[in-house]
């Protein structure tokens, strides 16, 4: 055991140098954005209208969730849903978990200490031969006391194994907080979603019970003129059959209520509070935003920055690959004080230190490290892949979304007068039946019209809306990240 000299602080000078090492270069590919797979205009845009959409940029990428959904109720379930959905707490533990992990990684980047204290008693032979009986001649107990300080398998990164870990770790880290407002998007446009179908369910059944309501008192009629002798049997039992048929659907529309519901209610993750709406459809409770340029869902789409990290993470994972075919270099050392009583343990003359430096050079891996190269590679372009696929996929969705908000305005409206004249006709084939002008046939199919010409005018009404809120997912919902992308 070699004991310490002051002399040994001569030893610091090699070790700074050794810690300045500690900052060389790393294998990893230098890493370049791929181009977007997409074209830089929306097909759905109209020529020349480039300007228009970067003018409205601002609006789709930075409007928060409650300036576009302005109704009250809405807003309220929408706070709940982020406050309780237990899919959005799962991803926000998952980032907590990649933070986590990223803190391992990044720690491996510097020296481990640890204090230790021990200590040993053993018997060691005497330095003598053994007797005829074969017996031990003497021998002594030995004690020693031992305190240290120092680092163990500390390896250094000359060749930035441990540095491209750790940047690694920190994309996926990254990639698990754009998952969290990739999320978060959903989340909301679901509420919303769900909220508008809500409001429209609730205006066909408000339909569906004057429907009813009109076909009874219609029955009563019918059974009067009946007994009178102005109508026969038929006539009294096809209305009969069509109050039934207006019970029917009124029932399918408040089951349909229910399953809404009972939906948002496992959105905001409250259970035991029934959700209730009381907008209407004309109501302009969801504010439309504008598409802006393809080129912006680089940095406002979640998902793309997620896929954007993912791929960073692979570029780095190919560099600690690539630093496993070069020598790995690690050091363990300690400096304390031994003696053989506790009570002189921190006496003078006790120094003792020691130096392991370990070096491991890979001579034959079996093909271990070229296959492990390879599989960096592949999991590269995996990445590549699945980067432009989200771009590709946003493209396509904002691409939907306005090509439909053009295509359902003009549907609502001609839906509109559809619905106006099928109600006044149903007007004037009620008035002739009651004048004995027209039969009983002709009323019963304007009815029939008038109530399918109402429900489609509401369903489109519902598109209108949902569409608003397809399209404000699609631009990446108002979850613009401070500080722009990464």
């Amino acid at each position: 055991m070699t004991t310490f000299r002051p002399r040994l602080r001569g030893m610091a000078a090699p070790c700074v140098c050794l810690l300045a090492l500690l900052g060389g270069c790393t294998l990893a590919p230098t890493y370049e954005r791929p181009a977007a797979p997409v074209p830089t205009t929306y097909e759905a845009a109209p020529s020349g209208s480039g300007a228009r959409l970067a003018l409205a940029e601002p609006l789709a990428a930075d409007a928060d969730w409650a300036e576009v959904f302005n109704d009250p109720g809405l807003q309220a379930l929408i706070r709940r849903s982020l406050a309780q959905n237990r899919d959005l707490r799962l991803a926000s533990l998952r980032v907590q978990e990649a933070r986590a992990l990223y803190g391992i990684e990044a720690a491996n980047l510097l020296p481990s200490v640890q204090a230790g204290g021990a200590f040993s008693r053993q018997r060691n032979a005497a330095a003598v031969g053994l007797p005829k009986g074969g017996a031990a001649i003497g021998g002594d107990v030995t004690n020693e006391w031992r305190a240290t300080l120092g680092v163990s398998a500390f390896e250094l990164d000359f060749f930035g194994r441990v540095r491209s870990l750790r940047d690694a770790a920190l994309q996926s880290y990254l990639a698990s907080e754009e998952a969290q407002r990739a999320a978060q998007v959903s989340l909301v446009a679901e509420v919303a979603t769900s909220y508008i179908g809500l409001v429209a369910v609730n205006e066909q059944i408000a339909y569906a019970r004057e429907v009813l309501a009109a076909r009874e008192e219609g029955i009563r009629v019918v059974r009067l003129r009946a007994e009178r002798g102005l109508v026969d049997d038929l006539d009294l039992n096809t209305e009969t059959t069509q109050v039934e048929v207006a019970r029917a659907a009124l029932a399918v529309r408040e089951r349909r209520r229910s399953e809404i519901v009972h939906a948002l209610q496992v959105l905001t993750g409250d259970v035991s509070a029934k959700p209730v709406a009381v907008a209407s459809l004309d109501d302009a409770f969801v504010v439309p935003v504008a598409a802006g340029l393809p080129s912006s869902l680089l940095m406002r789409r979640p998902d793309i920055r997620q896929a954007e990290a993912q791929l960073r993470a692979a570029n780095a994972n190919i560099g600690a690959a690539r630093a496993a075919f070069f020598p790995s270099i690690k050091l363990t050392t300690d400096i304390g004080t031994a003696s053989a009583g506790f009570a002189d343990l921190f006496g003078a003359g006790t120094g003792v230190w020691s130096f392991l430096p370990q070096i491991t050079v890979p001579i034959f891996e079996g093909g271990r490290n070229r296959q492990g190269l390879t599989l960096a590679n592949v999991r590269k372009e995996m990445a590549v892949v699945s980067y432009e696929r989200a771009i590709q996929t946003a493209f396509a969705e904002v691409d939907d979304a306005l090509t439909a908000q053009d295509l359902l305005s003009r549907q609502f409206q001609a839906q509109k007068r559809v619905s106006d004249g099928e109600r006044e006709r149903l007007r004037l084939a009620h008035h002739r039946y009651t004048n004995g002008v027209a039969s009983y046939l002709e009323l019963l199919d304007a009815r029939r019209s008038a109530f399918h010409a109402a429900q489609q005018l509401i369903d489109v009404k519902q598109r209108v809306l949902v569409n608003h809120v397809a399209l404000y997912r699609a631009l990446g919902g108002g979850w613009q990240p401070e500080g722009g992308a990464s």
